[in-house]
């Protein structure tokens, strides 16, 4: 079959590589027909995350036609079409039986691997590094998906794949950004990062009560995608001071809720920013909390800062004393995306969100290196970049 494949450093490729095998009675044989690049995928194009090895195959957005199954996969038959969560989880253990799926006990073979590096082991993760369980991923023809019994769900008639694609990450992700801030009706919430996934946290964050929402950003495109979902804007490269436009915003008092979108490759126009980017260059630190920073130091007494935007490891000058000042609450990790992925159905399926809104650039897989290119470098005003094989 042909796959993307990790070759480097910026060097992604489509390969020929065998095809998946069934290796365990809970596993399934799925026929990918759209798959999608995440920012997360960035990390690991850009070299940020440990633990990659040459011809990983990527991906972890995707979903297809069940083509086989192991003997122990009884509630999928060939032919179903399904979407299947990032995040893999066998649903028994102490974590999977309080929602807790991303902190899976047994889904990470290569569990000592992160336990050595950080001192624990979460879920693993399609596509996403030897730390991570060396799964290959679903950018590529076929994916071979691990306790298919309990992660995937079936996409009703009448829905096509642009429609519930999201819901293997992106969606879900967004969405328990917006609950994790614990928003209440006429609520402020700030969000950093109108990327994919902060474009889902606008939207979510006003499905669940919010009164405003304030994207913040530098890129056109995104910013009028953040306005086309109803949130006033920022552009954090023309405003002289993201956190006192704010608080100017918000008579003073700054949002009650602040989600970072963004993560540990925050592009950071101050000095400090910058000595940031300066520092991950140079591997003194992993993370750049430059967005992290902002949203404590802008958000208002008593609120809470949630943040999905992925961080690998440690950063300097975390402003905990501002945090402890103002009594706020903060909360993040990974999305325990097969918590949310049917409730979000039903929201598709009611009308109440149309998730292709954000989709900017549709190619054929064979194109994928070129489209991490582009979506690195925002060429064209890249958001979105659903393939086909």
């Amino acid at each position: 079959m042909r796959a993307v494949c990790w070759e480097g450093k910026k060097d992604v490729r489509v390969q020929t590589v065998p095809d998946p095998k069934i290796l365990n009675r809970r596993d399934a044989i799925v026929r990918i027909t759209s798959t999608a690049i995440c920012g997360s995928d960035l990390h690991l194009y850009n070299g940020r995350i440990p633990t990659m090895e040459a011809g990983d195959i990527l991906g972890h957005e995707f979903m297809g036609e069940v083509v086989e199954t192991g003997s122990g996969v009884t509630n999928l038959q060939k032919g179903d079409r399904i979407v299947v969560p990032f995040d893999i989880a066998c649903g028994d253990c102490l974590p999977c039986s309080k929602e807790f799926y991303s902190a899976c006990d047994n889904s990470n073979p290569n569990a000592a691997i992160p336990i050595e590096m950080q001192g624990y082991a979460g879920a693993a993760a399609f596509g996403y590094t030897k730390m991570y369980g060396h799964y290959a991923g679903g950018q590529a023809e076929y994916v071979r998906v691990p306790f298919a019994d309990f992660g995937p769900i079936k996409v009703p008639n009448g829905l096509d794949d642009e429609q519930v694609l999201f819901l293997s990450d992106i969606f879900p992700t967004g969405y328990m950004a917006a609950e994790n801030a614990n928003i209440e009706p006429g609520d402020t919430v700030a969000v950093w990062g109108c990327g994919p996934v902060g474009q889902f946290a606008i939207r979510s964050a006003f499905m669940l009560g919010a009164g405003r929402v304030i994207g913040i950003d530098r890129h056109v495109k995104r910013l009028r995608l953040a306005e086309q979902g109803g949130a006033e804007t920022l552009n954090y490269e023309t405003t002289k001071d993201v956190v006192e436009a704010l608080k100017d915003l918000t008579a003073g008092r700054g949002p009650e809720r602040c989600i970072d979108a963004v993560g540990m490759e925050a592009h950071g126009t101050s000095l400090y920013g910058k000595v940031e980017r300066a520092k991950q260059a140079l591997m003194l630190q992993l993370d750049n909390d430059t967005a992290l920073r902002q949203a404590i130091q802008a958000c208002g007494k008593g609120g809470t800062v949630s943040v999905v935007g992925v961080y690998a490891g440690f950063m300097d000058k975390f402003p905990y004393g501002i945090m402890f000042g103002k009594g706020l609450t903060l909360k993040g990790g990974q999305c325990n995306t097969q918590k949310y992925m049917r409730p979000l159905l039903e929201r598709i399926e009611k009308g109440e969100i149309n998730p292709p809104d954000i989709i900017t650039h549709r190619a054929k897989l064979e194109e994928a290196p070129a489209m991490y290119d582009k979506f690195e470098r925002e060429k064209d005003d890249c958001v979105k970049v659903v393939l086909t094989p």
